[in-house]
């Protein structure tokens, strides 16, 4: 049996890697085989077979049968699929318990303690950088907006709204409880209708023909994207950070120029 380079990468979905893959969906196609036949059958190894089914055997993949020649048989790949899911959710559970450990501990608090001394070293033409994809983008500044202390800028393109929407409507909320003036510019038209009714109970939008990508955040943060979504040929966003008082500050002015003839919604 030949398996499909296919196949194996999708098996790495189960938790797998590429010689358990080999190994197991080479097993399931037999049902019952020895470490050599499935070595020969897999392309794998038999100097690596028997240690490779035994993490499988650990991992509830394959069952190994009494007698001799030792022989293994595969566990239903329905079965496995509940046993990786169990797992992953067991897994999720224990780091969400360190995650809530750690938040307030006292080595958070050396940590942000370190930061803030380092911080303060650093010149501020340096304080600059780049997020590479929008899911990278979208996760700075979700927490940038959660940790906002007076106000928060969007401004974004007319397709662009229903993605930041979706990105970062938790952090939107949670800014609009701790008193935090949100306010989100794009183009409003027939198409867009719906996201910026929901947009609207959030924060206040505004109409603004132009399009343009970036936050501001307070009056010393800013994220601004350096191609425009609405592109055919954009597959691929990335993001400029700055966090610079007098920069920021500069561009919010002009933003709230504008902001003032912007049509409310």
């Amino acid at each position: 049996m030949l398996i499909q380079k296919d196949m194996v990468s999708q098996l790495k979905d189960f938790g797998l890697n590429s010689y358990e893959s080999k190994l197991w969906a080479a097993l399931l196609s037999r049902g019952s085989a020895t470490a050599g036949e499935l070595s020969d059958i897999a392309g794998v190894p038999r100097s690596r077979a028997y240690d490779v089914l035994e993490s499988l055997e650990k991992k509830g993949f394959v069952i190994m049968k009494i007698g001799k020649p030792i022989k293994y048989l595969a566990v239903e790949p329905d079965h496995v699929l509940e046993r990786v899911r169990k797992r992953i959710e067991e897994d999720a559970e224990v780091q969400a318990k360190i995650i809530s450990r750690l938040e307030g501990s006292p080595i958070l608090e050396e940590l942000k303690l370190l930061h803030n001394t380092g911080i303060k070293t650093v010149n501020p033409d340096e304080l600059s950088g780049i997020f590479k994809g929008r899911k990278n983008t979208h996760h700075y500044v979700e927490r940038a907006i959660k940790s906002a202390k007076k106000a928060v800028i969007i401004q974004t393109t007319e397709t662009g709204l229903q993605k930041e929407y979706d990105a970062l409507k938790s952090a939107i909320k949670k800014a609009k409880l701790n008193g935090v003036k949100v306010m989100v510019a794009a183009p409003v038209t027939n198409s867009n209708q719906d996201v910026v009714r929901e947009m609207a109970k959030l924060a206040e939008v505004r109409s603004f023909p132009e399009n343009s990508r970036f936050y501001i955040i307070d009056d010393n943060e800013m994220v601004f994207m350096v191609a425009n979504d609405t592109d055919a040929h954009q597959t691929y966003d990335s993001a400029i950070w700055v966090k610079s008082p007098f920069f920021v500050g500069a561009i919010k002015k002009l933003f709230l120029t504008s902001w003032q003839e912007m049509r409310k919604i």
